[in-house]
């Protein structure tokens, strides 16, 4: 295992805070780690402003802005060839250093929180007290038990979900701050607070949502203090006695809690949030942008494809019965999914990782669905570098995630991007944090018409 002492030199050359205080809270470390950042982006406008980073082709304004530099985003940055670095460490180092829940083995959703805000890996007293924190705050009140339990079941659950985190705006400790008056420095304070306050309702919420779909009836158990985030989550959705499938939700929302800032998500939660918008609805409109098919749906995308071909072909396959049906769903003009990223030239180190979770427990190494998924693995990228279409032939995090959720009885496929959003939160409201501890500006692009676009290339 990595050790402290050698971590900390690691962050110390990313930037972050070289201090290791293992007492101090979450909201006292980033009051030692902002001033720094505030510095630093002082720096970069004073003596970088007019620096050149990039050009901007036709094929990027009208190509959705892909691949632009144009955010700034502080938690994560994502390398096509190494995959996800978050302040600087890879998937792997995060698995050797982050705490987990006790008797766990997976990465905790408050132990990466805690990484993401500061640059620094907590200490296993910071990640229970933040457990704590969030299970003591995790209740919702009353009206929006009242308005989630109205809703029609036959209203998706992604959209019950933005409804819900938007309705809890009317607690906003920034809004209710800004509107008495506070300075500019004292932004991210109110912010960070109605994160925390978001963060620790999200799983309530969303097992509620579940249980009024799905199990109506059935009763929600009581926010166990002294469980972590995911473990009351598991526990709400019902599935409180499967620990290998409380462990898998532990890994996989740690994992999806960001992806970098360009993504349609967390994008729309820093747009939103550049007005000034209190969290709440910052991230519940990136909540309605995650709910799109080309976002967040993928991975129900990918169970619907690889359980398709398992009715067709069988689970006991060959590969060249998988090579045969790959050949037929590109003749059909279809995507294969779950193959593919919009930066990535590599396997996602997120799909490597829940491989790797697989691998290590008997079950899923049994069952007929993953080993589907591992097999097509095997084959599909050089069916797709044969195929000659595709950017990147290797599988994202999307070609595994929801396969494993059906494998452990999770099977509605509508609720997936809900667990989704969940996660996505960890990052996106981490980063609205850092908007206003450095003062950014509301994002405003230029915008050109192909009239004006054909001018400027005359």
């Amino acid at each position: 295992m990595l050790s402290r002492t050698r971590f900390l030199g690691s962050v110390s050359r990313i930037g972050a805070s070289k201090r290791f205080a293992s007492t101090k809270s979450l909201k006292e470390t980033l009051q030692e780690v902002i001033p720094s950042k505030q510095e630093q982006l002082k720096k970069l406008k004073a003596e970088h402003a007019q620096t050149v980073v990039g050009d901007v082709k036709v094929e990027n304004i009208i190509g959705g802005m892909r691949g632009i530099k144009a955010m700034l985003w502080e938690a994560s940055v994502l390398d096509p060839n190494e995959g996800i670095r978050f302040h600087g460490l890879t998937i792997p180092d995060c698995q050797k250093v982050l705490p987990t829940a006790p008797g766990g083995k997976e990465i905790i959703a408050e132990s990466m929180l805690w990484l993401l805000l500061t640059g620094q890996v907590p200490s296993e007293a910071q990640t229970r007290q933040l457990s704590r924190e969030l299970a003591e705050k995790g209740d919702l009140p009353a009206f929006v038990e009242k308005l989630v339990d109205s809703f029609p079941a036959t209203l998706h659950p992604m959209t019950q979900l933005g409804m819900g985190v938007a309705a809890l705006n009317h607690d906003s400790l920034f809004q209710a701050a800004y509107e008495k008056g506070i300075k500019k420095s004292e932004y991210w304070t109110y912010m960070l607070d109605d994160c925390i306050n978001l963060i620790a309702r999200l799983p309530a919420l969303a097992a509620r949502i579940y249980r009024n779909v799905y199990k109506p009836g059935t009763p929600l158990p009581a926010i166990n203090k002294d469980l972590d985030l995911v473990g009351n989550y598991t526990t709400m959705l019902g599935f409180g006695d499967n620990h290998n499938l409380t462990e898998y939700l532990r890994l996989y929302i740690a994992l999806h809690g960001d992806h970098e800032g360009g993504n349609a998500s967390a994008h729309t939660s820093h747009l939103v949030g550049s007005t000034l918008s209190d969290p709440y609805l910052s991230y519940s409109a990136a909540l309605f942008a995650l709910a799109g098919p080309l976002h967040g749906l993928a991975n129900q995308e990918v169970l619907r494809w690889q359980l398709a071909m398992q009715a067709e072909i069988g689970s006991d396959v060959s590969h060249e019965q998988i090579k045969e049906y790959l050949w037929k769903t590109l003749k059909g003009g279809q995507v294969v999914p779950g193959y593919g990223h919009g930066v990535l030239r590599q396997a996602d180190p997120r799909f490597i990782a829940l491989q790797e979770f697989c691998d290590a427990h008997p079950e899923l190494q049994e069952s007929s669905i993953i080993r589907l998924v591992k097999k097509t693995y095997e084959v599909a990228p050089d069916v797709l570098k044969e195929h000659g279409k595709t950017k990147n032939p290797y599988p994202n995090v999307d070609a595994t995630s929801g396969c494993v959720l059906y494998h452990y009885g999770l099977k509605e496929f509508k609720y997936y991007t809900v667990i989704f959003g969940v996660s996505r939160a960890l990052g996106a409201l981490t980063q609205l944090v850092w908007s206003r501890a450095l003062g950014l500006p509301i994002e405003r692009p230029k915008s050109l018409s192909m009239d004006a676009l054909e001018m400027l290339i005359k």
